[in-house]
């Protein structure tokens, strides 16, 4: 008896083992509706969080964040060139633990899209392929050539193994439900033409064979092998259509906002469109749409790629560079996500029936099992409002609009309705002091005097340089006769330096003469200037400055950089010199990046020099270095460097980036949110720096004796330099009365609606702070918006103490829209609004 028993506990202990493995290997697949996990249709909801582009102190508050917007998954690329920087030398620490990352994903209970491409494109340096791969002998990018698929190959097993050895694929019970090989494609498959079919088909065979037990996805890429899915990226997807009728309709970028460049404006995308084309695509069969991006975060170091792009990544996000929460585009997005999860059983379940309720309006009607009914109705006229009739009931449709109604009556949602607070983010001085300046001259008459070398012509700069730094030194000598016609007062000679890209500063005899900068559209640029010559030998030494390696286009890796020619001198007695040919002497780097200066156990070690910056003045090619203790707070922190030029700065041996105060240059007139989006569409910052301020991370610092780094290119004022906090300044809300919305409404098993509750005006402070003050309060006809609001003929008089009862002292608070709460109607037969404005502190 004691030994059948012991048989049947072991036969038992085993089933359950067995049972409870089966729960967690999920099964992933997909058909025409919809990704499957574990045989149930998914409407998946995604954003883009990139891991080196914050820290991993930053990445649970950020998934979370991501999570409560009602996300279901992270997109993430996988980045060759941080990972791999010499061939088989690997680094998976710190920014760079994707594992760590992942695991995080999955701790806070969401899935991974994981875009391994290699190529990643995203604005990041070289298209996120190290820079040795361009010198592996006989190869060529992206295309049906051995050695690059070799080398890529190689990357793509190593990543997938490393997964697979931490059970991190669903197939393993790991949060990776999806996979991506190749990254927009296409453009370079239909210029290859056979070379790039051929090369498309053997990656998607690779991927393949590598048994992730998920389904693999090619982004813009129309000819994607089977069962490869092609995905389509862009600011609208809704009249894409996978190659096969057997895929479900998946959007891997839905662009937030677009990247910003030095000397460009910053681009944002206004949320009623971004909600409208989200929708528009679910309603035409979308069942995966990812948001790029959903936190954008910082290029920290070299990383920025383009070239010319900032160091903020920002991208418009509902997450904004620092992580705090964008408002109202987070809120509004959160709303439009619960509105078609609602529907999500009727979406992957029916193809909608598609009525015409105007010229310009349609109605998608989706009916699924036990009754459940959806629709969507859409006003795609750009100008006008129209009121419609649908299901023997009228609704008002705001021009560009899609309303939801989850049970084919109440409008739950509509994409231009913008019913979320608005934040007013502000930066806040720090008392934090930046104490005891000192300096560091790059010292410029005695560079070729050590690790330097000479040889005939001009060079290209990352053949050289191998991306080891932004600045190679060109050098050479003029020899001038004292006959020369320019010494006996006429006008000075001119020098020529055309170059390739992207910057140039140009030194003659050690004295600074002048620069010149190309552009994202044209890195082709000219320096035309004049310089001091003087007779007898005349050093003339130029310091080229890449200002992150080109991230797209057909063989970028065969792109020159750097100062190519000619070079020449004008307005000497025998016409023009051609220099370009001479004897030219090359230094990789500054003195001071040799000397490590950025460290802080190397600083301290070096002869900086003290005293007063105001009496030193503004010199280029100049270091500074300072120390200060950490702000007190969790606020995010940014260093605001508007006094200074252009250069790179560091915090305790951190690289923050790249800065430069080039300022933006525009259209930035008025934005409608209505129309057809595009990056050159509201535009924002014309006249201001670019860029001014750059993220501090918090993890980075010590409570004291921090040091800052920076190198100066240009000039700067130093001294003028301050650490601020980004903080929420003040939150603003409004809503209709009696106006429905996603959170008031439930949808049972049976297809029933309810409303829950009355309709609130909810407000929120960031974490740590609290609502100090109402600033205004009107219910009745308020009119403006965040910042500008102003009592309008209809008015409560009991709004301002009924809403600072409610909310002061508190992190949020919820105010009821409704005559009940405000004690009395102050204009009957009207339809009221609830607007307050409240700051945090």
């Amino acid at each position: 008896m004691v030994t059948n028993s012991v048989t049947k506990l072991v036969y038992f202990l085993s089933l359950v083992l067995v049972l409870s493995t089966q729960l967690i290997q999920a099964h992933v697949t997909y058909d025409n509706k919809a990704i499957i996990i574990n045989g149930h249709r998914r409407i998946l909801l995604s954003g883009s969080i990139h891991y080196p582009r914050s820290t991993p102190e930053m990445w649970e508050d950020l998934l979370l964040k991501a999570k409560n917007g009602g996300l279901d998954v992270i997109d993430t690329y996988v980045f060759w060139n941080v990972h791999e920087p010499s061939p088989g030398n690997y680094d998976f620490k710190g920014r760079y633990d994707i594992v760590r990352f992942i695991k995080t994903v999955q701790k806070v209970g969401l899935y991974v899209h994981l875009r391994i491409g290699p190529y990643v494109c995203a604005e990041w340096n070289f298209g996120g392929f190290p820079v040795w791969l361009k010198y592996v002998p006989g190869i060529s990018f992206r295309t049906d050539n051995g050695p690059f698929k070799a080398a890529m190959q190689g990357f793509t097993q190593k990543i997938v193994q490393m997964m697979k050895s931490e059970r991190l694929f669903e197939s393993q019970g790991g949060p990776i439900i999806l996979s991506q090989i190749e990254n927009e494609y296409g453009a370079e498959r239909n210029a290859l033409g056979a070379a790039g079919a051929s090369y498309i088909n053997w990656a998607a065979k690779m991927a393949l064979g590598l048994d992730t037990g998920v389904p693999w996805v090619m982004c813009k890429e129309d000819d994607a092998p089977d069962p490869i899915i092609n995905a389509c990226n862009g600011f609208y997807c809704d009249a894409f259509s996978p190659n096969k009728p057997y895929k479900p309709k998946m959007w891997t970028e839905a662009w937030s906002g677009w990247f910003t460049e030095f000397g460009g404006p910053i681009y944002k995308r206004p949320v009623q469109d971004l909600a409208f084309a989200v929708t528009r695509f679910m309603l035409k069969g979308g069942s995966y749409v990812n948001y790029y991006m959903f936190h954008g975060g910082t290029n920290f170091g070299r990383s920025a790629g383009g070239p010319f792009i900032t160091t903020s990544y920002d991208y418009d996000a509902p997450i904004d560079e620092y992580g705090l929460i964008r408002e109202p585009k987070y809120g509004h997005l959160k709303e439009l996500h619960k509105a078609i999860k609602l529907c999500e059983h009727a979406l992957v379940s029916s193809d909608p029936s598609v009525i015409s309720i105007g010229k310009y309006q349609q109605a998608h009607v989706f009916s699924g099992k036990n009754g459940h009914c959806a629709a969507f109705l859409t006003n795609i006229d750009n100008n006008y409002a129209a009121r419609v009739k649908f299901n023997n009931m009228h609704y008002n449709l705001p021009p560009w609009s899609v309303s939801i109604l989850p049970d084919c009556r109440n409008v739950v949602f509509n994409t231009a309705k913008v019913k979320s607070q608005t934040s007013r983010i502000r930066m806040l001085p720090t008392s934090s002091f930046l104490h005891s300046w000192q300096t560091f001259d790059e010292d410029i008459m005695s560079l070729s005097k050590s690790s330097t070398f000479t040889v005939t012509g001009l060079l290209e700069q990352l053949n050289v340089t191998r991306d080891n730094s932004d600045y190679l030194w060109y050098m050479t000598s003029i020899d001038v006769r004292s006959s020369e016609s320019f010494l006996r007062g006429g006008q000075k000679p001119t020098l020529v330096v055309e170059s390739r890209g992207h910057a140039v500063h140009v030194f003659v005899n050690g004295q600074y003469s002048g620069s010149a900068y190309g552009t994202r559209e044209n890195m082709k640029f000219t320096f035309t200037g004049p310089v001091n010559l003087h007779a007898g030998t005349n050093k003339i030494a130029l310091l080229s400055v890449a200002v992150g390696l080109p991230n797209i286009g057909l063989h970028f890796e065969t792109w020159n950089t750097g100062i190519m020619g000619p070079v020449s001198l004008h307005g000497v007695d025998q016409g023009k010199r051609d220099l370009s040919l001479q004897k030219w002497t090359y230094k990789v780097g500054l003195r001071g990046e040799s000397m490590n200066l950025v460290s802080p156990s190397q600083s301290s070690a070096v002869e900086w020099i003290g005293g007063s910056l105001f009496n030193r003045g503004q010199q280029p090619l100049t270091w500074y270095k300072a120390y200060f203790d950490a702000p007190e707070g969790n606020e995010p922190l940014a260093l605001d460097l508007r006094s200074m030029g252009k250069g790179q700065a560091w915090i305790n041996g951190q690289s923050i980036g790249r800065y430069w105060m080039e300022y933006a240059k525009g259209n930035c007139g008025v934005c409608k949110y209505a129309g057809t989006y595009r990056e050159s569409k509201c535009q924002h910052g014309c006249g201001q720096p670019t860029q001014r301020w750059y993220h501090v991370p918090r993890s980075w610092l010590k409570p004291k004796q921090n040091l800052l780094v920076l190198l100066e290119e240009l000039g700067g004022d130093a001294s003028k330099i301050s650490l601020s906090k980004r903080t929420t300044g003040s939150v603003c809300a409004d809503t209709f009365e009696n106006h429905p919305t996603v959170e008031n409404w439930q949808i049972n098993n049976n297809g029933e609606s309810k409303m829950l509750e009355e309709v609130n005006l909810d407000l929120r402070c960031a974490p740590g702070q609290s609502i100090s003050t109402i600033k205004f309060a009107s219910f009745g006809t308020p009119l403006g918006t965040c910042g500008s609001f102003q009592k309008g003929a209809c008015h409560s008089p009991n709004s301002q103490a009924i809403v600072e009862k409610m909310c002061v002292g508190k992190e949020s608070c919820k105010v009821t829209a409704s005559n009940s709460y405000f004690q009395a109607d102050p204009c009957p037969n009207v339809l009221k609004r609830l607007s307050v404005e409240a700051v945090c502190s």
